[in-house]
């Protein structure tokens, strides 16, 4: 692999859930049910589903993400903001200041998050070989190259280094359908 390409993951909708709202939704101890890996070492998309509620409308059955998180976020597109009435900041993942609420109902009851809808911020997930290898650090703000016939330039990407992490770019379905990006395409930093 080229020095500067980096492969993309598009992210749908979907959410992901405290404990104590697990167990609201799902019952007391109940513990998700891993459908697949995601390309992030330990993360995965559970089997479960729920609807989330907007001022104006619906979406039904959208998917877990695992594991459970210290605090309960909903990430959609902006389109889908429409959808549901609200105006989700665009923010990076965990950063719920100043983002709407919604009712998330599931199959043993429901609740109403006062915060935690947001537009993901596009981000690059970086091991911290791959940031050593990219002459970047984690929290610098790059652009990211697209070919093709709808090719552009991202500008505005965070760089998100860990041990932990595989090499990424995330952009939302939104993003990726402007640039005509699918998964696993590769796509060129620029510094």
């Amino acid at each position: 692999m080229e020095k500067n390409m980096v492969p993309v993951g598009l992210s749908n909708r979907h959410i992901h859930l405290s404990k104590e709202h697990l167990e609201l939704l799902f019952g007391e101890g109940y513990e998700l049910k891993k459908s697949k890996d995601l390309s992030q070492p330990g993360q995965y998309a559970a089997e479960e589903k729920v609807d989330v509620v907007g001022t104006k409308g619906t979406f039904k059955g959208i998917r877990i993400l695992g594991p459970v998180r210290k605090e309960t976020q909903v990430e959609i597109s902006l389109a889908d903001g429409f959808v549901l009435g609200v105006n989700p900041p665009i923010s990076n993942s965990g950063n719920l200041i100043d983002s709407p609420g919604v009712k998330v109902v599931g199959p043993k009851g429901e609740i109403i998050i006062e915060k935690g809808v947001i537009a993901a911020a596009r981000h690059i997930h970086m091991h911290t070989s791959d940031a050593e290898n990219f002459g970047v650090v984690d929290k610098e703000v790059v652009s990211v190259k697209v070919e093709g016939k709808r090719g552009l330039v991202f500008d505005n990407v965070l760089i998100r280094v860990n041990k932990e992490y595989a090499l990424e770019m995330h952009v939302d379905i939104e993003e990726g359908n402007a640039a005509g990006l699918k998964n696993g395409l590769m796509v060129e930093l620029l510094k």
